[in-house]
Order: structure tokens, then C-alpha cells, then sequence
């Protein structure tokens, strides 16, 4: 024990192989909150759990999901695999010790599953928490992977305190009644503790289908601390303190488990009566209602088995409630008929062990070169067919060959005695698996890169190449994922879509089928795999969905439909550079939503007008440090370049925050990044970050477009003057007479609620809605949730509501009104928005002839007449009725 004015530090060492996560970041408020104690995650690669420090075995759970050790200094190390695996109970798991056993440490505790455990679990995330935290006075994680048995996870120092303070507080007698101790025990210690007080006793039965495990414990734990009096448990020959959750966990409570509360002290009968409303509430989980009978009758009915599995098989149930069809996110918009190839992943076998080091080293330089080479070739291939953004991307793939630290963490594992090929695999897996856990959508992406580049390096090492289906024509592949090299050369003659049961619309895969014009769906459910070959099948990229099982009427009638669609389209093409006006001559600006220069470029070959949303995110990302005032000036000199002389180029300020990091701009962990510090906000909070962009966008203010200055997550009033305030500083510190307009990204409801007020402010010259964040804000639903996300529609009549709001506050103060969302780019939205008064509407790229060729269809009146019946609607879809997609 640690001397009575000196703390002492434990290293811990890692209890698995994987990448290591913040436990604040684990998506279960248990951990992340710490209710069962401080400690940290682990993203594990391997299958077996070793002990991170020396101990004695206190506590197996029986769905040998989860084991406590008790270190040498008494700490109650809490391991945890993945979350909601006790609803497999046992499936996947083995545990290699027994209660009450002694181990060392990186000594094996429990073997796992990890590719069953990873298609049947909400996640692998591996939690090791402290339960006893109130003796600990810091606990510090490291980062990245580690490697079980070997690499320190964590550093943890022990609470100063005397040896002779007894066994720290309720939570180390506790744990101590429920490594053994008996009832009488229990509850003598419980008298003691609380000096002959009032004792309250009450009997509960245990409602939780799958017992009292972690969750449920952790939450029971939390009540009962809010009490001065000691709580025992008791459960035939177990017990345990109320206020331990190993102890609970010890007891092993199961469903239909009756249990005695006993509270001693001074206030007992509150006590009681809490933790008992609390149990039968179900601890946070839902539970149904118990059986009637006794004790005996409710631990033992076979009956209740099965609804105790069903979690492990909600993933089979159709998401659309139609099991015709899948459902998914849009990669790449179109429509695709024909039949089904699997594309089947085999995994390359690999042999650990080495031979020579300096061997091994040369086969991996050779490698690395070799692949190089290839990729130089098909760069270069790409270029001459005039594929330049695809060829990017493979650019970008040698620079990840050439990366030091990846070649290097390789390296160190031959030095270690491991094969080539094997240290080569163990580098760039666990480099993309961290990439896989980042919360920004399009850094996680690249974690195919990283892994399409590592498995070309890991062919060229042992020979064994992917084998090249032959395909026939009316192809439609279906696949776990594929590599931004299966994607870049596939065959457009015969490939006529794709689905995915992994990566989203900003993967490189994604944006290589964009640029190839084959429709794709992305993050599809996981049934899809289980598609016969050769079955015929429809795939919506531009609903994001596959359908199965159609007659062959139904495929007739959207082969027309597609060749009528094909035949429209290109009435649109050939009309994209005349300028979209109504029948009765009103005109509305068509512009586009980009991310480069060389979106610039491509919206202009599609007929926009001018840009309406420039994401300078872009110029941020993928990269070690912030780009400096003149490079981000250079940048936006190339996209104002781009466009024609005097079209708008309406610039956001750099939206990041808590939900999109960036790795050299420190932003504080939030719980609800998307209330948090974001978008403007993190400018105000680090002023030179925006500083330095807005100096930026005024030296390129001469290059040619009309520049515009928006700042995103605008919500006050305050906020706006603030933004405005260095806005003007640095204009006039940079002396440019060129005309820079400002205004806001109207995404927050209170800016639509205040549009008055917020339109009468001097030098705010527009709001240009975003109407993904909007409608999400407006609603309060999250448009990535499963269950919520096909009711985040943007034609919800409360969102039009707003925005018809602010185009009058605007037009009555003669300024304009943009919206630069998705909803712009909705063939059904266009006339309604035309009609509430919005004056510009920035498209996706590809959508810009269309969104053109609607406004042209109708006439202002109709537009207006469409709008007013709109905001009387009650529901999206009636307000969809109004402008019903056409047909032919």
C-alpha cells in the first residue's frame, strides 16, 4: 500500500490489441459518463483479453462478457467487451479464469469471437473502467494502438491516503461482501457502518431480461450514493454493498432473481424506497412486465429464453419494413437494372514469424516499391483518358505508401521477429482502424484508402492476388466494400451500380462512381450480402435503396421510365446555360455547392451561375498543421478564378467542431458536439483562426468573382455583432476597396424565429439557408439515426414556415435570401422555395440543368400558390403531394 503522503504510480498495461479510444467517446452514457468509474476504451483487433495488472480474479460474469481483478493495491478493475455482448449470453465468449484466482500480468482471461462478436454487437469497444475510482487521484490513457501484454494503455495514480483508513469507504467493503462474505456478514458490517440506525427492508425480483449486468448495475450504484445509509443486497447465500458495482456484479442477478434491499441509517426508508422504484423501472433499460408466481416459478421458465435473444437478431428485420427492400445512403444518384455479383473479400494468409530482419526489410521495400509503381501507372492511365480527379486520388496513394510512421511501425514489428507481410498487415490495419473511429465523416473515409493501399503491398509480398470476376454486362455488385481501385476500374459497359454495406457519400469510392456516372448506394443493410448471384435487382442510388423481387412488368415500366428519364435529362443538358425563369419572366439564380477548385470548374460545364456554398473546410483537412494565410488566399484566388467575372462566390467561414475535429486545432470533448463549439463559435472562441481566413479572403478579393462572407451557427444576435466586428477590422486593416458582402448560414431556428431583427442589422446583406441543419435543429432529430433519419425531410411544413419568414424580413429590407442545402437540389422543393420568396438555390453540381429546367416550368403565381398551401400542410409528405415527381 502506498505510504501515507506519497501517491503511487501503476502503470497499466494493455488488456488487449487494438487502437485506443476515450471512454467519453464510448456511445453508451454508462461508460461515457463514468458512472461505473474512470478508465478508457480500447478498439480491439485481436481476440483475447489479458490482465493490464496483477491480481486476484474477483468477479466472472456468467455471459463471460466481462471479469474484475482486484490489483495488488486494490483497485477493482472492471473489463468490459463491447456493448449490450451480455444479450449473447455467452455466445463468442470463453472465459480461462475462475473466480478467486490469482493472475500476473498479460495473463490470458478471456478468449473472444471477434468476427461473430463484430456482426452481432452494437459495438467491439472494450471498456476498462475502475470501479473503486474514489481511490484513484488521476488516471491518464495513452493514444493509438497498443499491443497487448506489452504496451502501457494507462498511467494511474493512487489517491494519497493512509494505510490504516480501512478498506476505502462502502465501495471496498462492498466489493469484499460480494467476493464471499455471507449474509449475516453483510449485514453486520452494514449495523456497524451506519451506529444502530433505523433499518428499512423491502424484497424486489429482478425485471432486466438479461440480469443485472454493467448498465443497469452502474445506474443502481448511482442511486443508492445519493444515500447517507448503508445498502446491502442479499440473494440466497449472495451480498453485496448497493453502492459497489462489482459487488453487484458478483451476485450474479439474473432475470426473475428475487433480492432483499436493507438499508441502515438515517435515511433508510428513502433509500429503499428509491433503489426499489429504481429496479423495477429497469435501470434504465426496458423491461416488461414480470410473470406472477414465486420466486421459484420466475427464475426457471424455458418460455422466456428466446425473447432474451431477440436483440442478436434485430439487424435481419428490413429497415423499410419492406424485406423488398434495402435501404442505404446515396453514393452516386441514377438508377440501375440488372443482376447480382457478390464481391467476396478473401483474406490473404500471412505467415508470422520471420526470417532473417534484413530480409525482411528488403521484401518490404521492395514491395512498397513495386506498388508504387502500379499506382504510378494507373495515375498516369487515369490522366491520359481524362479521369484527373480519379487520378488524384491514386497520387494521394503513394504519398500513404511513403508515409514514415506507417512504414516504420512495420519495420519495428521485424525487428521484433515478425514476417514482413505480417508486420506490414498489423501497421496499416490498426493505422486504419483509428481512422475508422475519428467522428469526421471524411477523415474516416480514407480508412479505405489506407486499407486498399496496404492490401496491394500485401499481394505483391506473398503472391496471393484477388482473383478479377468476369463480369457480364448489366452488372450490379454487391459488397462489404470496395477499394477505391476496384471502384476506379471498373467496367462502365458492363458494371451498372454497386451497393455497400460499408463507407458513405464522402469516401473516395463514393466520389470515383459520382465522377463515373454509376449510380451507388452506400452503408446498405448487412441482408444485402445474403443476395443470391444472378438475382435481378433494381438499385435507386438516388433514393439510396435496392429493390428485390420485381415481376417483370414492374422492370419494364422502369426501363421506359429510365430511358424517358435519359431522354428528359438530356432536353435539360442542352438548355443548362440559359438562365432559369419562370414562365412569367421571374428570375432566380442557379449556383452551385463545392469544395474546390475544381468543383468550381466542373459546376461552371454544368451550367451554374456563380457558387452559393464554398466549404472552406476543405482547404483545412487531411493534413498535420493549418494552412497558412497565403496558401488559403491562393486557394480562393483559384475557385473566384474559375468562375466568370462578377458571379457570386459565397464563401463559409471554416465549420468545424466537436463532431468534425481538426487534429491541430484543439477543441474540448463535448457531450453534444452539435450544440456545442462549432462552426462560428469556434471562431469567436479562437479569434486568429478566423482572423487569418477572413485576411485571406480579402487578398483574393480581385481575382474575378464577386466574393460573399457567410458565417455558419449563427444563434444571436451577439453572436452576429461579435463576427461582424473582426469581419470589418480586417477589411480595413486590408485596405481592398473590391466589394465583400456579409451575411449569415441561416441554420439555426432562432435566426428565422429573430429574421426581423437579424435583417435590420447594418451590414448584413443575406442569409443563405442550410436546410440539413436547419430542418435537424428545427425537428431535434439527428438526420444520421436510424430510426429518425427518413423523417428529417426539409418539406416538413415547419422548416418552410421558417424560411418563407426570412425571405419577407429580408425582401422588406431589400436583401436577398439563398438556400445552399440539399433540399435546393429536390425536384419537388424547387417551386415551393421559388414560391416562399428565396432568390437563389445552390445545387449539387450534377443537379443544376434540372433545378433549372423546374424553375422554367412554372410561373411565379403558380410558385406562390404552391407555397401558400405548403405552409398550411401537416406533413411532409403533403406537402410532397402538392409537386408530384414525374413519372415518364
Amino acid at each position: 500500500m502506498s505510504d501515507p503522503t506519497t501517491a503511487t504510480r501503476i502503470d497499466f498495461i494493455a488488456p488487449l490489441t487494438g487502437v485506443l479510444v476515450p471512454i467519453e467517446e464510448v456511445p453508451d452514457p454508462v461508460f461515457a459518463q463514468k458512472m461505473m468509474g474512470e478508465g478508457f476504451s480500447i478498439d480491439p483487433l485481436a481476440g483475447q483479453l489479458v490482465a493490464p495488472v496483477a491480481g486476484e480474479v474477483v468477479d466472472v460474469q456468467q455471459s463471460g462478457h466481462a471479469v474484475t481483478v482486484r490489483s495488488e493495491d486494490g483497485l477493482d478493475v472492471l473489463m468490459h467487451i463491447g456493448l449490450d455482448t451480455v444479450a449473447l449470453q455467452g455466445q463468442g465468449f470463453t472465459p480461462l479464469v475462475e473466480q478467486g484466482q490469482r493472475v500476473t500480468v498479460g495473463q490470458p482471461l478471456i478468449d473472444f469471437e471477434l468476427d461473430f462478436l463484430a456482426t452481432r454487437a452494437k459495438s467491439l469497444l472494450t471498456q476498462i473502467v475502475i470501479a473503486n475510482s474514489d481511490r484513484v487521484d488521476s488516471l491518464s490513457p495513452k493514444s493509438g494502438l497498443v499491443k497487448a501484454g506489452q504496451d502501457v494503455a494507462a498511467e494511474v495514480v493512487l489517491a494519497g491516503e493512509s494505510t490504516n483508513d480501512g478498506a476505502a469507504g462502502s465501495t471496498a467493503a462492498g466489493v469484499a461482501a460480494g467476493a464471499g462474505a455471507g449474509v449475516a456478514a453483510g449485514a453486520a458490517a452494514g449495523a456497524a457502518s451506519a451506529g444502530g440506525s433505523d433499518t428499512t427492508i423491502a424484497e424486489v425480483i429482478i425485471p432486466n431480461p438479461t440480469g443485472m449486468h454493467a448498465r443497469p448495475a452502474a445506474n443502481l450504484v448511482n442511486v443508492a450514493k445519493d444515500f447517507e445509509s448503508d445498502i446491502q443486497l442479499d440473494k440466497d447465500d449472495e451480498s453485496g454493498s448497493a453502492k459497489s458495482i462489482v459487488s453487484i456484479l458478483a451476485m450474479a442477478l439474473a432475470f426473475g432473481d428475487k433480492m432483499t434491499i436493507t438499508a441502515t441509517g438515517p435515511d433508510a426508508q428513502q433509500a429503499v424506497t428509491a433503489l426499489t422504484e429504481a429496479i423495477n423501472g429497469g435501470l434504465g433499460e426496458d423491461v416488461g412486465t414480470l410473470p406472477s408466481g414465486t420466486a421459484d416459478t420466475l427464475a426457471t421458465p424455458a418460455v422466456e429464453e428466446p425473447s432474451q435473444a431477440e436483440p442478436v437478431h434485430v439487424t435481419d428485420e428490413p429497415r423499410s419494413g419492406d424485406p423488398n427492400v434495402l435501404l442505404g445512403v446515396t453514393a452516386s444518384p441514377g438508377l440501375g437494372i440488372g443482376r447480382v455479383v457478390q464481391m467476396r473479400q478473401t483474406e490473404i494468409q500471412v505467415q508470422e514469424t520471420g526470417e532473417d530482419p534484413g530480409q525482411e526489410r528488403a521484401k518490404l521495400d521492395a514491395a512498397i516499391q513495386t506498388s508504387i509503381n502500379e499506382l504510378g501507372e494507373l495515375q498516369q492511365r487515369l490522366v491520359n483518358e481524362g479521369s484527373e480527379d480519379k487520378a488524384e486520388i491514386f497520387g494521394a496513394h503513394q504519398e500513404i505508401l511513403r508515409d514514415p510512421e506507417l512504414v516504420n511501425q512495420a519495420q519495428t514489428g521485424i525487428d521484433q521477429g515478425k514476417s514482413a507481410a505480417f508486420a506490414w498487415r498489423e501497421s496499416y490495419t490498426g493505422f486504419a482502424t483509428q481512422l475508422e473511429g475519428l467522428q469526421n465523416e471524411v477523415l474516416a473515409g480514407r480508412a479505405a484508402d489506407m486499407r486498399d493501399v496496404g492490401q496491394r503491398v500485401l499481394e505483391t509480398l506473398t503472391g496471393q492476388h484477388r482473383e478479377q470476376a468476369e463480369l457480364a454486362e448489366g452488372t450490379i455488385l454487391v459488397a462489404e466494400d470496395l477499394t477505391p481501385s476496384d471502384t476506379a476500374q471498373l467496367d462502365r459497359s458492363k458494371v451498372v451500380g454497386f451497393a455497400t454495406t460499408q463507407g458513405g457519400a464522402s469516401s473516395h469510392v463514393a466520389i470515383i462512381a459520382r465522377s463515373m456516372d454509376i449510380p451507388a448506394v452506400a452503408g446498405i443493410e448487412a441482408r444485402a450480402l445474403d443476395i443470391p448471384e444472378g438475382s435481378r435487382v433494381v438499385l435507386d442510388g438516388t433514393a439510396g435503396k435496392l429493390q428485390l423481387n420485381l415481376s417483370d412488368e414492374q422492370i419494364s415500366g422502369i426501363e421506359a421510365r429510365q430511358q424517358r428519364m435519359a431522354e428528359r435529362k438530356a432536353v435539360e443538358d442542352a438548355a443548362k446555360d440559359e438562365p432559369a425563369v419562370t414562365t412569367d419572366g421571374h428570375r432566380v439564380a442557379v449556383v452551385a455547392n463545392i469544395g474546390g477548385a475544381d468543383d468550381a470548374r466542373e459546376a461552371m460545364q454544368h451550367g451554374a451561375e456563380g457558387v452559393g456554398l464554398l466549404r472552406s473546410e476543405f482547404v483545412f483537412m487531411e493534413r498535420p498543421t493549418a494552412p497558412t494565410e497565403q496558401e488559403q488566399a491562393d486557394v480562393y484566388a483559384e475557385c473566384s478564378r474559375a468562375l466568370k467575372p462578377g458571379q457570386p462566390l459565397v464563401l463559409r467561414t471554416l465549420d468545424v467542431g466537436g463532431d468534425k475535429p481538426l487534429s491541430y486545432l484543439p477543441i474540448p470533448k463535448e457531450e453534444n458536439p452539435f450544440l456545442g463549439l462549432r462552426g462560428v463559435r469556434v471562431g469567436l472562441e479562437q479569434p486568429e483562426v478566423l482572423r487569418t481566413q477572413l485576411r485571406a479572403i480579402f487578398a483574393a478579393a480581385g481575382a474575378g468573382a464577386e466574393l460573399h462572407v457567410m458565417f455558419p451557427m449563427i444563434a444571436t444576435i451577439a453572436d452576429w455583432r461579435a463576427a461582424k466586428a473582426i469581419f470589418d477590422e480586417e477589411k480595413a486593416a486590408s485596405g481592398i476597396t473590391t466589394k465583400v458582402s456579409c451575411g449569415i448560414m441561416m441554420e439555426v431556428p432562432s435566426v428565422a424565429v429573430m429574421a426581423q431583427q437579424f435583417a435590420a442589422e447594418e451590414g448584413c446583406d443575406f442569409f443563405s439557408v442550410g436546410t440539413n441543419d436547419l430542418t435537424s435543429y428545427t425537428l431535434a432529430m439527428d438526420r444520421g439515426h436510424p430510426k429518425l433519419a427518413a423523417q428529417v425531410d426539409p418539406c416538413n411544413p415547419a422548416v418552410l414556415t421558417l424560411i418563407g419568414q426570412a425571405a419577407a424580413a429580408l425582401h422588406a429590407q431589400g436583401k436577398w435570401l439563398g438556400v445552399c442545402g440539399g433540399v435546393a437540389s429536390d425536384p419537388q422543393a424547387v417551386p415551393i422555395l421559388v414560391g416562399l420568396g428565396v432568390d437563389e438555390l445552390s445545387a449539387s453540381i450534377p443537379a443544376i440543368p434540372s433545378v433549372k429546367a423546374k424553375v422554367r416550368e412554372y410561373s411565379l403565381e403558380q410558385c406562390k400558390e404552391l407555397a401558400a398551401q405548403a405552409v398550411t400542410c401537416s406533413t411532409p409528405e403533403e406537402v410532397r403531394s402538392l409537386v408530384p415527381m414525374d413519372q415518364d
